[in-house]
């Protein structure tokens, strides 16, 4: 396909075309990305933290979505119909600036304050998908009644959360969590219907390394963390012998999530309606487990500093342990459980609860995990040497 820079409409791509990679505007909208996914992080951190788990990890999960939700909205658009030119760069422009809106109201939404910025900037990233999605239909006659179908499924989505914004305000936290349920159950049911109507020329090599690059973003999560541990560990009050095996712990466990999911790539099957919708939906998990691993290492780090509320020991293992075996059973969900055979398919299942078993053993906990993520590297390797 031939690039224009023109503004004329955009139409859709090659679903084949060769070479197909993320473009610098798609890496500048991750950069954004990175800044709401560590606001996210950092908020369930201090809640974890200060004691508010339950609370904590509700709030994590809304904002998380918010900022998912959007990433792979525009992910699968711009498989589809990217066209590098000035309509689409300003366009993607808005998105970016609705996500950076969302970012900024996210430490208030964890402190109990307004949900109102969060609201209205994914109100802008969704209306700027929907103004992509009208373009699409005019452009290319062969998919307009999907994209019409994904221009008003989204605006009466944006109609509905428009509406609850004026709810949540008198509106108690179980009210707020209700309402956020049914948001996201009708923003994930416009591109079930959408594609029923006919499927998008999506590019399957493209989507894949998007989707990649998202777990590099929220595996930083856990490298921050580990870079603050090597830098109490140098500071007085601390315990330093403590922190160093904390950060230890963290950067192998880094290593040892990025080795799983980069070892082999998952059945994305483009003929299959059900398999991308499956493929792309258990993502989620897996970027929520890695931020969320990322946060719980920082409430542990944070003990072993001296630093901020201290959460019980037993509290901040499990804020480590939980996400990590969720990050394990969303992988083997993706991928393991249809791609391998014999006693090994269920391999990851079996060490998301020996990382479950490990978060109860006091202070070796976060070593334990470690060991436990590594020994998956290496049982996984294992395992696809002896059938490829």
């Amino acid at each position: 396909m031939t690039k224009t820079r023109s503004w004329r409409p955009f139409g859709a791509r090659d679903p084949h075309e060769p070479h197909r990679v993320s473009t610098p505007l798609e890496l500048l909208f991750d950069l954004v990305i990175v800044i709401a996914v560590a606001s996210a992080a950092e908020g369930l951190h201090h809640a974890v933290a200060a004691g508010h788990a339950a609370m904590g990890v509700t709030t994590f999960a809304m904002t998380f979505f918010a900022t998912w939700w959007a990433w792979m909205n525009f992910t699968w658009f711009a498989s589809a119909y990217d066209s590098d030119g000035p309509v689409y760069r300003l366009i993607t422009c808005v998105i970016m600036a609705g996500a950076l809106a969302v970012a900024a109201g996210v430490p208030r939404v964890f402190a109990g304050g307004s949900l109102t910025l969060v609201i209205v900037g994914y109100i802008v990233m969704r209306v700027a998908m929907v103004a992509f999605w009208l373009i699409a239909a005019r452009s290319d006659p062969r998919h307009r009644a999907t994209a019409v179908s994904y221009a008003v499924g989204i605006a009466v989505t944006q109609l509905y959360w428009t509406l609850a914004l004026l709810v949540l305000r008198p509106a108690g936290f179980g009210a707020v969590a209700g309402l956020f349920v049914l948001g996201a159950l009708m923003e994930m049911a416009v591109p079930v219907i959408a594609e029923a109507r006919g499927k998008t020329p999506w590019h399957h090599h493209h989507v894949a390394e998007r989707h990649g690059l998202f777990v590099i973003i929220v595996l930083g999560e856990v490298l921050l963390s580990s870079a603050a541990a090597f830098t109490y560990a140098d500071a007085p009050g601390g315990h330093p012998a403590e922190l160093i095996v904390l950060a230890l712990s963290a950067l192998a466990i880094t290593f040892a999530m990025w080795w799983l999911y980069f070892s082999q790539e998952g059945p994305l099957d483009q003929a299959r309606f059900s398999s991308s919708f499956n493929w792309s939906y258990a993502h989620a998990l897996i970027y929520a487990g890695g931020a969320a691993t990322g946060a719980g290492f920082a409430v542990a780090i944070d003990n072993a500093a001296g630093q901020g509320h201290h959460a019980p020991m037993l509290a901040s293992n499990i804020a480590v342990a939980a996400p990590l075996a969720v990050y394990m059973v969303a992988l083997w969900f993706v991928r393991d459980r249809l791609v391998l055979t014999g006693p090994w398919r269920h391999g990851l299942l079996a060490f998301a609860a020996a990382v479950i078993v490990a978060g109860h053993i006091g202070h070796w906990a976060l070593p334990a995990m470690a060991l436990i993520t590594i020994l998956a590297v290496v049982a996984r390797s294992q395992v696809q040497c002896r059938q490829s």
